[in-house]
């Protein structure tokens, strides 16, 4: 059986000695529960935030009030602000981020299925804008796999950025 994206994350983090952590909250802890599904994960997941209240996006993640009172929670600017704050908080290595409406209603004005998923690394940050169709466990399932693909993605670049070691 092939290996899932968790249990490639899981393995590629430890090989390089690196850590993540996870803010969630359309997702309600499904990204951190599908890392830590994984056998040996307690190498490399530092540990979650499920902020889905707004103002723990402010108090707990450091996401900037006057943008939550702009766009609202459902932007990019507020899921790369949720990344690089759980990042900070937990001291990892990679942070990662969910928010969006996962339904069955409009929220702030965004339909279902609005969804932007980040991840932020050293020197680093990348947000995806996903526009899912399905039910409220479709979207929060496909947001689970994006925000793992971005990592996935954010690692296989720093792999090919990196030069070949020398063999002696």
């Amino acid at each position: 059986m092939a290996p899932t994206v968790a249990e490639e994350l899981v393995a590629r983090l430890s090989a390089a000695g690196q850590t993540v952590a996870v803010a969630e909250s359309l997702t309600g802890g499904l990204v951190t529960a599908a890392l830590t599904d994984v056998a040996g994960a307690s190498q490399v997941v530092r540990g979650g935030v499920l902020a889905y209240a707004t103002d723990l996006k402010a108090q707990v993640l450091g996401v900037d009030e006057a943008l939550l009172a702009q766009v609202g929670a459902v932007d990019a600017d507020v899921a790369e602000q949720m990344a690089g704050g759980v990042r900070t908080l937990m001291g990892a290595t990679y942070g990662l981020a969910t928010t969006g409406v996962a339904g069955p209603d409009q929220a702030e004005g965004k339909p279902v299925g609005t969804v932007f998923v980040a991840v932020a690394g050293p020197g680093t940050s990348r947000v995806q804008a996903l526009r899912l169709s399905g039910n409220r466990g479709d979207v929060r399932a496909h947001s689970v796999l994006a925000v793992l693909a971005l990592l996935a993605q954010e690692l296989g670049s720093q792999v090919r950025e990196d030069p070949p070691a020398a063999h002696c």
